[in-house]
């Protein structure tokens, strides 16, 4: 139905005597249709069920205006609603923030195991003598999180939120367990693998309920505790993992996830509505019966596309190897790396095919064509690649130059996650009293911008308390960020997309991360072998601190200066590539598009 016959509908009911009452839910209902010029803030766990009677028909509409409002119904179906069940009424304010409470606690277990195992990585592979094999403790949950992120967002449209939610829990607590048992370093990877399939889903479906549960408008303020979560998780995981370790163990750190995982599993199955699966998966026509059929679980089966999914799979993780591996394990121009890269591409070109050709693809193509929700991932993925770079080598920076310990080096990282805190919760309110999300995603990269300026100009090796601060601007900019371009994608995209869009804004920023620390990292060790094999440094000597930095201070006064100062150098060089991220994401942000949201 058109928006020229809507409007004569409209014109037809305020001619009419029907009651005012009804009149103006005929108005509100015909209002939804027209999602181009306003992003609708109803809000499916929060709409309750009503059904207007209208008891007079008009001939100018061509149909009674019962039917106009059926139709008008299912075209909002159709097109624009998100995941709700027929069944669920809505939530009062209380309810929402009780049920919001449980989903954060999920969020806050999978973001501390991740800080725990940074952490004590080196003492778990050293009781299986793999040194060399500790990162793969990091690696492994990341590659299966990034390859699992987008297929979450189509499973809850399918099968629904809360029982993929639940599903998500059972994988991150089954592996964590097999890493309390694990007798090798084998058995620990999978432990990850498993475990990462589950953080995947933990992380990104909070999000997802969270479009569910609140008007746009409101989304903001309750996304920014989720960041408050999700930091506060990674700011405690190091710190309880590390005492763990040295008092009973390594293992009870992941038995004691376990647990806590299920105690979250229990509170959201008891807590969360069951959302079932998307509405507009389930458009029925009136046919008189008053009943809607259900779908099988084997229909439902047919509407996966595995094939998609598992292409979409093996290009990100083939991807995130070459990052990985690259510069560090293999030579960007060995043999195997370049099979990898071959890979990536050729996956690629098949996913591209059979998501062209896909009845219900696992990632709509045509989220790809839509500008703002490139941007928005771009203006993520850039930002997040930016602060972690930074982050990744300011505990590395006071090693070298203050022959600080692991946990004080790792002490100077606080600032920065005070300042994201502050700014995600900031950012929330700001967009929840004035609707605005533009301003603050250009911001945000000019903000995060301050600290790698300072740090390029001020950190030379003699840092003082207050220099150690000027990061907290990096980290107020990426909490702005995060708030802010999440809103920018849901409001650019129809509620029905909302879910897969969102898993494809976590992925973008999981790749930032991973992109930051791999970029960063070949910077920092292409530069440093440069400037040490200019001053005339010993091979040995170039070999020995690019693979162990606390063999810095071993060396006699003189060398140690030389390298030194190489080292302080080729950390100024990866903050202009941070420096530069930031900037285009700037960029990004400029060319977002305010909508108006309230």
């Amino acid at each position: 139905m058109s928006r020229k016959a809507v409007n004569r509908c409209r014109s037809s009911v305020a001619g009419s005597d029907v009651l005012p009452r009804t009149r103006d839910s005929a108005y509100a209902e015909l209002e939804r249709v027209d999602y181009d010029d306003e992003h609708t803030e109803d809000s499916p766990l929060l709409r309750p069920s009503h059904d207007v009677s209208i008891h007079k028909s008009y001939s100018s509409c061509g149909s009674t205006t019962k039917d106009v409002l059926i139709q008008v119904r299912d075209i909002e179906s159709a097109s624009v609603t998100p995941t709700t069940s027929s069944s669920i009424t809505a939530p009062n304010p209380p309810r929402i923030g009780s049920i919001i409470a449980v989903l954060l606690l999920g969020s806050l277990i999978s973001n501390a195991d991740g800080s725990f195992v940074l952490a004590t990585s080196v003492s778990i592979s050293s009781e299986f003598s793999s040194l060399q094999n500790s990162s793969w403790l990091i690696a492994s949950y990341t590659l299966a999180m990034c390859a699992s992120q987008p297929l979450y967002g189509k499973l809850s449209d399918i099968y629904g939120r809360k029982g993929v939610l639940l599903a998500a829990y059972a994988f991150f607590g089954i592996g964590c367990a097999i890493c309390g048992f694990a007798g090798s370093m084998g058995m620990l990877v999978l432990g990850r693998v498993v475990s990462g399939v589950g953080g995947a889903g933990m992380s990104a479906l909070v999000s997802i309920l969270i479009t569910d549960l609140v008007p746009l408008r409101e989304v903001a303020k309750w996304r920014s505790y989720v960041n408050v979560a999700s930091t506060f998780g990674r700011s405690i995981g190091g710190p309880l993992g590390g005492w763990l370790t040295d008092t009973v163990g390594w293992r009870w750190s992941f038995f004691g996830q376990a647990p806590l995982t299920l105690l979250a599993a229990v509170l959201v199955y008891h807590k969360l509505p069951d959302t079932g699966s998307s509405t507009s998966e389930q458009i029925h026509r009136d046919d008189g019966s008053g009943t809607k059929p259900q779908e099988s679980h084997r229909s439902k089966l047919t509407r996966i596309d595995f094939v998609g999914a598992a292409l979409l799979a093996s290009t990100i993780t083939a991807f995130l190897l070459i990052l990985e591996l690259g510069g560090t394990r293999l030579p960007y121009t060995s043999t195997p790396l370049m099979l990898i890269l071959l890979s990536t591409f050729v996956s690629f070109a098949l996913f591209l095919i059979t998501e062209s050709c896909a009845s219900e693809p696992i990632f709509p193509l045509s989220l790809l064509c839509n500008a703002q929700v490139l941007l928005s991932y771009w203006a993520m993925l850039a930002q997040l690649a930016a602060q972690m770079g930074m982050m990744y080598l300011v505990p590395l920076y006071f090693q070298v130059t203050q022959s600080a310990s692991t946990s004080v080096a790792g002490a100077h990282l606080l600032p920065a996650v005070v300042g994201n805190t502050v700014g995600a919760l900031l950012t929330g309110v700001f967009i929840h009293r004035t609707g605005r999300y533009k301003l603050p995603a250009v911001s945000a990269g000019v903000v995060a911008a301050v600290t790698y300026i300072l740090l390029i100009l001020t950190w030379h090796g003699e840092t003082n308390w207050i220099q150690s601060l000027f990061i907290i601007p990096g980290g107020f900019g990426t909490g702005i960020a995060q708030t802010a371009v999440f809103i920018a994608l849901t409001s650019a995209v129809q509620k029905s997309a909302i879910a897969i869009a969102t898993s494809g804004l976590y992925l973008a920023s999981n790749i930032g991360m991973v992109l930051g620390v791999s970029l960063t990292s070949a910077v920092l060790r292409t530069s440093l072998a440069l400037l040490l094999g200019k001053q005339d440094v010993p091979e040995e000597v170039i070999t020995r601190v690019l693979q162990d930095v606390e063999e810095v201070q071993k060396l006699a006064e003189g060398d140690k200066m030389v390298v030194v100062g190489c080292y302080v150098h080729a950390i100024e060089y990866t903050h202009v590539l941070s420096l530069v991220l930031a900037v285009t994401a700037v960029v990004a942000g400029l060319f977002l598009r305010q909508r108006r949201i309230g």
